[in-house]
This record gives structure tokens, C-alpha cells and sequence, in this order.
């Protein structure tokens, strides 16, 4: 029987060292992460607000689109997906409503916060936060839905009280979402080291996550071997792939718009992008369901190509315009 997403994304968490994990936003994305051999991939909600709409990440995505959104990235890969579960859409009553969802669509996990609605997106101005008691009940009704549900999908608690209220706020607010049952605790817009050095210390004994908001955020972006030695388990990189592709697709508009197709090597061969779609292995797929039919209809594909080849190179044939 093959092993739950759920299950393969708790065996990474239980493995030594610390997980890299990039922010994926379309089906497309999600493959890539893949093929790159990571074990694992987060949806960003900033991206796919973004690529979907064309908006920012301010809350104006809905559940709905967030969902489908997953679901298409989750059929594309075998990897466990990490779901942005927001602040769940409401109360603790949508929250439930939030994490079966997440589970019928087959995330591994999914993380909420404990943001006001309409949310603002982390590292940016205006966040604000529930009251502790809210946010703490929204983690519990979100573990009460796993276990209503019969599922082992990772419950990844966030709090955004760093910015909004205080880093000892942020402390407190993690200790009680371990205490309730979450699976992984992440504070968000951590701003030194030395924080996330003591973010790290509390609950030893569930996993932390770093998020790293690539070009301007304020955590600290640490190597590899450097988020170890502080105690995380897993990191996130929300916005590399949705920052290198805008930019790769303004100098691709830039050359067009210039009269020139974007320079060698910085596009792949028709025949890279074809592997990387999936044509190669359709093909080789559909070849355990071809007929006596699609045989006959490819032959005389062949001799119509022939024929007509013949056909006009025939000296004797004119056209007329």
C-alpha cells in the first residue's frame, strides 16, 4: 500500500538534519520543485494570489480558488504538498471545515495563522491578530478535525504576533499552540538570529519552521547548516520561484518587444519543455493502449505525406493564383 502523504511528510520531519522546502504556486511549479529532487513543497498563497489573479496576497483570494489551486498542484506530483491554509477562513467552526477540505484534496499538511480577517500578507505593514484564546482554539479545532476525520495530516501552527504584538507575545502564543497539539510551530518575521535562537529553545520537542522571505524579508536568511545549529526542522522559500519567474518573463518581454527572441540560454529547447510537461512519458503511455486502428491511421498518414510530396514535385503540376 502506498504511504500516505501525510505519513511520507512525518517521516521527513522525524529524519535528521534540517528539510528545504521551495513555495510552489501552479501545477507547473510544483513539477519543477520535483524534478529538482526535493522531498517536499509548500503552496505559497502570496504566489498564487498572484499568478492566479494578479492580486496581492491581502486576503481577497478565496477558499474555493485556494483549493482548486491545490488540488491541481497536488495531481501533478507524488511529493507531500504543504498546504498555506491562511487563517482559515474564519472562526474555529471554518477552520474545521478548512482542514477537511485540506485533507479530502490529499495535503500532507497545511498551516494557519492567527491573522484578523481580511489578513495581510507576512513581512508587509498592517498585520494584526486575534485575541490568544481564539488563536489557540482555532489550533485545537483544527487538531479536533484530524482527528474527526481519521487522518495524520501535519498541523503546522503560525503566529503573526512577532510584528503585530511582540516577540514574547509570539513565545507565548507557541508554547500554547504546542500545548494543544500542533505539529510544527512557525513564527513569522522572526528578526534576528538571536530569535529565532529562542523561538527554537521553547517546545523542544516539536518541530520548528523557518520561513525566509528571499530579497528584503526580515528574518535572516541562514545557510543550511546554520538553521540546524539553531534547531529548525524545516525551512520555507516562499517567493523564489514566483521572483525569478517574473523576472525571466520581463527580459523575455523586453527582447519580443525589441524584436529578438529571449537569448540562448535563457529559454529551453522546445524538446526540454516538451519533457518537462509530461509529452515524452504520455506518449510512451499511450503506446499500452494502441489498436489495429491507430496502426492503419498511421500508415496512411506516411503514404498521404508521401503523395503529396510526389504530388508536387510533379513538373507537370501548376498552381493558379
Amino acid at each position: 500500500m502506498a504511504e500516505s502523504p501525510a505519513k511520507a511528510l512525518r517521516r521527513i520531519l522525524d529524519s535528521p538534519g534540517v528539510h528545504l522546502g521551495p513555495a510552489c504556486f501552479d501545477a507547473l511549479s510544483a513539477k519543477l520543485v520535483e524534478r529538482a529532487g526535493f522531498d517536499y513543497c509548500f503552496t505559497s498563497g502570496f504566489s498564487i494570489s498572484a499568478a492566479r489573479l494578479g492580486l496581492p496576497d491581502v486576503g481577497l483570494i478565496s477558499f474555493g480558488e485556494m483549493m482548486d489551486q491545490g488540488r491541481q498542484i497536488i495531481q501533478a506530483v507524488s511529493i507531500p504538498i504543504i498546504a498555506d491554509g491562511d487563517n482559515g477562513y474564519g472562526n474555529a467552526m471554518n477552520v474545521k471545515r478548512t482542514i477537511r477540505d485540506a485533507i479530502r484534496a490529499g495535503y500532507a499538511g497545511i498551516f494557519l495563522e492567527d491573522q484578523v480577517s481580511p489578513k495581510a500578507c507576512g513581512h508587509t505593514r498592517g498585520r494584526k491578530v486575534v485575541p490568544r484564546d481564539e488563536a489557540v482554539m482555532r489550533i485545537k479545532a483544527a487538531i479536533d478535525a484530524r482527528k474527526e476525520s481519521g487522518s495524520d495530516i501535519v498541523i503546522i501552527a503560525r503566529t503573526d504576533s512577532r510584528q503585530a504584538v511582540s516577540f514574547e507575545e509570539s513565545l507565548w502564543r507557541s508554547q500554547a499552540f504546542a500545548d494543544v497539539g500542533a505539529d510544527v510551530l512557525l513564527i513569522d518575521a522572526l528578526a534576528s538570529r538571536e530569535e529565532m535562537k529562542a523561538f527554537c529553545e521553547i517546545a523542544p520537542s516539536v518541530p520548528k519552521m523557518a520561513n525566509l522571505l528571499e530579497g528584503g524579508g526580515k528574518t535572516p536568511i541562514l545557510n543550511p547548516t546554520e538553521l540546524k545549529d539553531v534547531g529548525f526542522k524545516i525551512a520555507a522559500y516562499p517567493l523564489s520561484l514566483m521572483g525569478v519567474s517574473i523576472r525571466a518573463m520581463q527580459n523575455a518581454l523586453t527582447s519580443l518587444k525589441g524584436g529578438q527572441i529571449p537569448s540562448n540560454g535563457s529559454i529551453p529547447t522546445f524538446e526540454e519543455i516538451k519533457e518537462i510537461v509530461g509529452f515524452n512519458s504520455y506518449y510512451e503511455e499511450e503506446k499500452r493502449y494502441a489498436t489495429n486502428t491507430d496502426q492503419v491511421s498511421s500508415q496512411n498518414d506516411v503514404k498521404n505525406k508521401s503523395f503529396s510530396l510526389r504530388f508536387f514535385e510533379d513538373p507537370n503540376f501548376h498552381v493558379l493564383f
